[in-house]
């Protein structure tokens, strides 16, 4: 069956209505002559991760009248929820949602979120047809199986709905730069940080971290470093937030001069194939810029296959060399089904090493709270692992620095 999806350069924001927006109170009591809540104007917020949680973490905030710093090492909002960039020889460009191709929501009040932003253009309904394709029997099956929940794509990119959070009144977003360091400063009751290379950021009076790596030792594999946040000060967390498990994956981009003739859905999972879990028709969302002649697809490895590349190659980076061989043994895979695939004009993977959370650790708070020491660590993993989790997440994140600043949390 089809597994439950989970998971995005600044550019010029959408033009949106103001009525649309996330209300802002106090902005509204300015206007009306009053002067705004104290607290939040003195308040001052570091968010650390432009990905869902983040975005959303820091918009609500922001709407409240509390300045907040977004920080992310990438070069742009997304995480997951990414869309890549890619431009071939002959200069066409191709653009993939090589992270979390879909959405779908159940809770009442990410419904909510969700209206609002397809009200303002920056998501839309994906109405396609899927399927399984049992790799066995060479036939697909279960036809639209999970067509009883509305799949939602970001508009014209799957980073579109982050990169206009991040872009909204009161959020400052700092990319490239990578938290090095954070101390809690008993004293002054606030947050100092500091990049990776030794740059002071600032101090903050709340910290939201979306990083599940935030205090892990994976980090100083990669960085030669200690993690950002020492555990030594919070030794209650040590066995919740210091390792959490993962789903490893790669994502195979391609791009064909035709269509999939012999494919009859936009996007269908797997069953009995050791190395792919599932393939969407990219080029087949709504909104999607798609250059004449050609279609567009992401596939999804198995976590097992994974696994396994990443013992062999371990933690770091992997060479392009490295990716080029995880991408022709997955199109070999695809090929082998029978569908008559063509040879691809573009092809490349991606990985997604630790990207993907395989438990949730915040329970019904949805985040895990520090309050004494004004911190909160949101993400997918403290909820569910998926986009409506990581939207979850942001808003419990949001909600109780309100509820420290005597505000309102509410939508």
């Amino acid at each position: 069956t089809m597994q439950r999806l989970t998971f995005v350069h600044r550019e010029t924001p959408t033009a949106v209505p103001h009525s649309v927006r996330f209300p802002n109170p106090d902005r509204q009591g300015r206007a009306a002559g009053k002067n705004p809540t104290m607290s939040a104007a003195a308040a001052n917020v570091a968010v650390i991760g432009a990905g869902m949680t983040g975005a959303v973490c820091a918009s609500l905030l922001a709407a409240r009248g509390v300045a907040v710093t977004l920080f992310d090492s990438g070069r742009g909002p997304g995480g997951r929820m990414a869309q890549r960039r890619e431009v071939m020889d002959d200069g066409t460009e191709l653009r993939f949602d090589h992270g979390a191709p879909y959405f779908t929501v159940s809770n009442d009040e990410v419904v909510r979120v969700v209206g609002g932003w397809e009200a303002r253009g920056l998501v839309a309904e994906w109405k396609a047809m899927f399927a399984c394709f049992d790799r066995e029997t060479g036939k697909f099956r279960d036809f639209d199986k999970e067509g009883t929940m509305k799949k939602y794509v970001g508009v014209p990119g799957m980073n579109s709905i982050c990169k206009s959070l991040c872009q909204e009144d009161g959020v400052v977003s700092k990319f490239g730069v990578t938290i090095g360091k954070m101390d809690w400063l008993q004293d002054r009751s606030s947050w100092s940080l500091a990049s990776l290379d030794g740059k002071d950021l600032g101090s903050f009076d709340f910290v939201v971290a979306t990083d599940k790596n935030i205090a892990s030792q994976k980090v100083s594999g990669l960085t030669g470093k200690p993690p950002p946040l020492d555990l030594s000060v919070f030794p209650h967390l040590s066995a919740m937030i210091q390792d959490i498990p993962v789903r490893p994956c790669f994502a195979l981009m391609l791009a064909f001069s035709e269509p999939l003739a012999m494919v009859p859905v936009q996007g269908f999972s797997f069953y009995n194939s050791d190395s792919l879990s599932w393939a969407f028709c990219d080029s087949s969302k709504p909104g999607r810029h798609v250059p004449p002649n050609s279609q567009s697809w992401v596939l999804r490895s198995t976590t097992e296959y994974a696994s396994k590349v990443i013992d062999s190659m371990g933690p770091r980076k992997p060479s392009a060399d490295a990716l080029a061989k995880v991408a022709e043994e997955l199109f070999r895979e695809f090929q082998a089904t029978g569908l008559n695939i063509p040879q691809p004009i573009f092809m490349k993977a991606h990985r997604w090493g630790g990207a993907f959370p395989a438990i949730s650790i915040g329970g019904d708070d949805k985040c895990v709270w520090e309050k004494n020491m004004k911190l909160a660590i949101c993400g997918d993993f403290c909820a569910s692992p998926s986009v409506e989790g990581a939207v979850l997440s942001g808003m419990s994140g949001a909600s109780k620095i309100l509820g420290c600043l005597n505000l309102p949390s509410g939508l």
